[in-house]
């Protein structure tokens, strides 16, 4: 299964300027890593990473990879990945949904809300094990800060997944509430299964990032947006007290014909 777009037009920001500024500062910094030959890029991924023993004072690092402060590399962290593969599928879901996270911030409270969900995914990944040597990498804890706010802002939204099984491949569009829950769910039983890197994956990371996001989008959204609201940030449907249900709408619109209502 592979998220590959969303049924959810922007209302309030004509682009998305900080989502695709902070994807192509991914992109630029992984060409980077990709120009260096193989001892360089595992010596900047030590030096970039955050290393919780090392953030923590438990071991130090030889002079030649102490390139910044310990505390930096939590902010570094974030835009280093570390394979195609990996930069690909975190760039996929930022586009998918940071646009509409963005629209009902506006550019600034964005990046700064990004930034600091991902300095919660990296602390949760930290405090839960802190001796660990292996350099944490990659955006996908900030992402999953965007992810819990969508999930928050937009649960009705559609987020079309590619779905396929040997040869038969089909798009089938599903709430964003049951898609990103799920995912989150998915994240707590395999952080529940295996306490620890999870072969690889910082499943405490994306955990940490993801209620960060929901803990902090009240805060960072605007005024006028409402929570829990469908597409765009408008409100969903309600259903009167012993009547039929309804749909909210701006005076003057016309009514959307949908082919899943």
């Amino acid at each position: 299964m592979l998220p590959i777009s969303d049924s959810n037009p922007r209302h309030r920001i004509s682009f998305q300027y900080v989502t695709v500024g902070l994807i192509a500062v991914c992109v630029a910094v992984f060409l980077w890593q990709a120009s260096l030959d193989p001892r360089s890029a595992q010596e900047a991924v030590f030096a970039l990473g955050t290393i919780p023993a090392v953030v923590f004072d438990e071991r130090t690092l030889p002079p030649q990879l102490s390139w910044i402060p310990a505390e930096m590399t939590l902010v570094t962290s974030m835009f280093l990945h570390g394979s195609w593969m990996h930069l690909i599928g975190n760039m996929l879901y930022l586009w998918i949904l940071g646009d509409n996270v963005e629209d009902c911030m506006g550019h600034v409270r964005f990046l700064v809300f990004y930034l600091v969900c991902g300095l919660a995914a990296v602390t949760t990944h930290m405090l839960i094990d802190t001796g660990s040597t292996v350099p944490l990498v990659g955006a996908s804890g900030a992402i999953s800060g965007v992810m819990g706010a969508y999930l928050l802002l937009h649960p009705t939204a559609r987020i079309n997944i590619l779905i396929w099984v040997l040869i038969f491949v089909r798009i089938v569009p599903v709430p964003a509430g049951i898609a990103l829950a799920a995912w989150i769910g998915l994240q707590v039983v395999s952080a529940a299964g295996d306490p620890g890197t999870g072969g690889g994956v910082a499943f405490w990371a994306h955990i940490g990032g993801a209620v960060a996001g929901m803990i902090l989008v009240p805060f960072f959204k605007d005024r006028d947006v409402p929570l829990l609201a469908g597409v765009g940030g408008r409100p969903g449907p309600v259903r009167a007290e012993n009547g039929p249900k309804i749909r909210l709408r701006r005076p003057g619109s016309r009514p959307v014909k949908r082919p899943w209502r």
